[in-house]
Formats: structure tokens, sequence, C-alpha cells
């Protein structure tokens, strides 16, 4: 069953349907070759047996039968035949036994039955040959025994069996190699999806150095398996998350109706009552909210109406929102634009994803703080810096804060369901941008984006901006 298999593989089919072509072609190349080069031995026996036979037709009658014997003396292969015929048809001299009837002197050269005169018997044997009749009546024929090109058929032959057999077999087993390989590949990817399957998700396919095809294939899959791993992950305690965020408001909104129930004596007490109800079911709604969003996002539902983008303007619309809420917090918010800049994407998603990252600035710097907003762009990359001089992200917290509810100790009397900075990773995915969480003093967050234009002269000032930039102390 292995070995019927192993015959029937695509691998093994191509390589044996490449060699059985290369054969035929080497074949039909060797059969050309063949008839070219009979064609050229045939045309040059031809114009040597002319030249021979002109040659000793032009010689006197007292000299022919001495060279004619010399002619053939000379003849060590055997091949040459020569015979000097008196009218009647009678051998005077050579090696030919009897005139032959079908060759018609002063003829072009062609292919008779020539008799030769052997040591010890005569020999019959088609071969190429021409008469010419002389001055005195006699008749002189030449010939040649053409067997170069038995010859060559024979040295084609050897060729074919010596050289196409062996590379015919050579390719088959080429063929057989990798068929071979490429089934033991695939039983090592098989085994490794079955366990993938059975719940192994730290498994990964067998990936190679080697440049090739299926060793980039398996990269490509061992990254959708990181990929896919780091969302089972994520999505395994996501319920827990969820469970743990909604408890809490709705917890309290169970015991603000409890209470009021119980202790409220006056409409006052009821509206208290009821305004604390409402704001822990706003807290509750806005944690649905913000997972509806983020599904949203990351199903990349979003990219048909992506278009050009102003980042310069959605840095100035976003320091407009804040400043206020800046100022109230005794907050210096600044912005910083060295030219304009425009990228592929969805305004309004940019311009949520910035805006949760100027809303954590502000909301963790403490009074008398500093929030800078900066674009900055060569023309190819642009690069929109969030900076603030709060506490910062610690290096351990770099990963972690990206993931959906997280909230470390320091945040935990802030308000906020920690899903800020994961729909900002999420926005900037799915624009194919990178999020950047970088160290040192204070928080400072970066979005990289390839630029769809650049200005190459700094952006035009006007009265947003100038208000924004004194804002902070100099």
């Amino acid at each position: 069953m292995r070995q019927i298999e192993f015959i029937r593989s695509n691998t093994f089919l191509w390589t044996a349907a490449v060699a059985a072509t290369l054969a035929l072609f080497v074949a039909g190349l060797f059969a050309f070759i063949y008839w070219k080069i009979d064609d050229y031995l045939i045309m040059r026996s031809d114009r040597m047996i002319a030249t021979q036979l002109n040659f000793l037709a032009e010689l006197p009658p007292g000299r022919l039968n001495d060279a004619i014997s010399d002619h053939l003396k000379q003849d060590s292969r055997g091949v040459q035949y020569a015979g000097l015929f008196d009218a009647a048809g009678a051998r005077l001299a050579g090696n030919i036994a009897r005139l032959p009837p079908q060759l018609d002197p002063g003829g072009p050269v062609r292919s008779v039955r020539l008799a030769r005169i052997a040591p010890s018997a005569v020999h019959e044997a088609i071969v190429k040959a021409a008469a010419r009749r002389l001055g005195d009546g006699h008749i002189l024929v030449m010939g040649r025994h053409v067997d170069e090109t038995r010859e060559i058929s024979t040295v084609v032959g050897q060729a074919l069996l010596l050289g196409l057999l062996p590379a015919f077999c050579l390719c088959l087993l080429a063929g057989a190699w990798l068929s071979i390989r490429a089934e033991r590949r695939v039983e090592q990817v098989n085994q490794r999806v079955q366990r993938i399957v059975a719940g192994d998700l730290r498994e990964r396919l067998p990936q190679s150095d080697a440049d090739d095809p299926f060793a980039r294939l398996a990269g490509i899959v061992n990254g959708m398996l990181d990929e896919m791993e780091t969302t089972i992950n994520a999505l395994a305690g996501v319920g827990n998350d969820i469970a743990h965020d909604l408890r809490t408001p709705l917890t309290r909104v169970r015991l603000a109706l409890e209470r009021g129930r119980t202790h409220a004596a006056t409409l006052e007490d009821l509206q208290e009552v009821a305004d604390k109800a409402i704001g822990g079911i706003d807290q509750a709604l806005a944690i649905i909210t913000a997972l509806l969003r983020l599904a949203e996002i990351e199903s990349s539902s979003r990219t048909a109406g992506f278009g050009d983008v102003a980042l310069d303007e959605i840095l100035r619309q976003v320091c407009d929102v804040y400043e206020p809420i800046a100022e109230d917090k005794d907050v210096a918010l600044r912005v910083a634009i060295d030219r304009t800049a425009e990228v592929r994407g969805d305004r309004d998603l940019l311009f949520e994803a910035i805006a949760n990252l100027v809303d954590n600035a502000v909301k963790f710097t403490p009074r008398g703080g500093r929030v800078t907003l900066e674009l900055m762009s060569d023309g190819k990359a642009v690069r929109v810096r969030v900076s603030d001089t709060g506490p910062g992200i610690g290096e351990s917290e770099r990963e972690a804060v990206l993931r959906r509810f997280y909230r470390s100790d320091k945040m935990r009397n802030t308000p906020g369901v920690g899903l800020g900075l994961s729909l900002v990773a999420a926005i900037v995915k799915l624009h194919g941008f990178r999020l950047t969480i970088c160290p040192g003093p204070g928080g400072r967050v970066e979005i990289l984006a390839s630029a769809r234009s650049a200005s190459c002269d700094a952006a035009p000032s006007d009265p947003a901006r100038e208000r924004h930039e004194s804002l902070a102390p100099l």
C-alpha cells in the first residue's frame, strides 16, 4: 500500500513526466544529429567519387590500370570500388566483378549493387557509384561503400543506451527521493497538526533554515499559530475579566437599591439612590460598549472606509477636546507639528486611538505636569508621539497593559475599565501601523506609520496651535 501511494504521489509522477519528456527530447536531438551527419557524409562521398572519377578519366590510357591499382592498394578499410571495362562490359582492371547494368555512364552518383572481387569470393553490396565512358570506348566505374552511416547509427545507439538510460533512471531516483522526503515532511506536519487539534497549542510545525517554499509556509503557519495561541489564551481569561469588572458596578447598584429601599425616607433619598444605580449601570454599559467596539475593530470590518487622513488635523482636534480637562487638572497640554502628513486609514478610528493615548496621559500626569503631543515625518514614515511627566509604564508591564481589562495596582483607584490601550492596539494593528511603549522617565507612547504624503515645509501656524503651545511652561 505504501508503494502504491509512493508511485501515485504527485512529486514522483511529475518527475517521471519530466524525465520522459527529457528522454524524448534527447532522442529527437540524437536523431536530428544522425540525420544531418548522414546527409553530410553521403554528400561528401558523392563529391569524392566524382572527383576521383574525373581525375582518373583524365589520365592517359597507359597509366590508367596502374592508377586504379594504386588507388585500391591505398584503401586500408576496404571501402573503395574501382573498375575498368571495355565496350562489351568485360573487366579489364579493378576490383569490380562485372559492370552493373543500372549504372548510366556520365550520370550522377547513385546507389547501385556492385559485386566486389575479394581474395576468397565475390561479395555484393549496395554502394554509391558513378561511371564515365572514356575516349577509347572503355567504361570507368568508381564507387565507395558508405559504411560511416552504419557506424554513426551504432555510436548514436550506444550513446542513447549509455547516456540516456542512466540519466532517466537517475531522474526517477531523484523523483523517488523527493517524493519520500515530501511524504516524510507531510507526515511530520500531520502529526504536529494532530497534536495541535488535540489541544496542545504550544506545538509548532517543523521549520528548517532552508530557504524553500515548504519552510516559508511552515514559518507563516507557525506565526499564525502564535497569534492563535495568544488570542485563545486571551479569550480564556476574558470571561473571568468581564465577570469581575461587571460584578463591581452591578454589586454597587444592587447595594444602593437595597439600602434605598430600606433606609430612604424622602424623595431626595430615592433620587440619590437612583443616581448611584444609574452611575453603576452606565459603568457596566461602558464596559460592554468598549468590548463591542473592540470586537468590531479586531474583525477588520472598517477597512472598507479607509481614505487619506490628515494626522495634523486630528492632533489639533484632540488637543481642543482635552484642553479643558487638562486645564482643570493643572496639566500643560502642548502640540508640536513639524510638518503636515497624511496616512491611509479610518479618520474616526485614528481620532479615537490618539484620544485614548492623550486621555491616559492627562489622567496619570500629576498636577503641574505636562503632556506633549508630537507629529514628526520624514516623507516616508510618520510618527505620532504622546509623552507626559507622569509615572510612566514599567518595563514588566509594557505588554500586559495591551491586554483587555489589565489594570496595575497603581491604577486601581483611577476611573476606567482597562480597555483603552487594548482599543489603541487593535486600531493600530488594523491600520498596519506599529505601537511602541518607549522606556525612559515619564510616559511615552509612539505610533509609527507609513506616510501617504507629507509636505517638506513646516506646518502653517494657526491660532489653535499657538494657543496649545503657550500652555506649556518654558
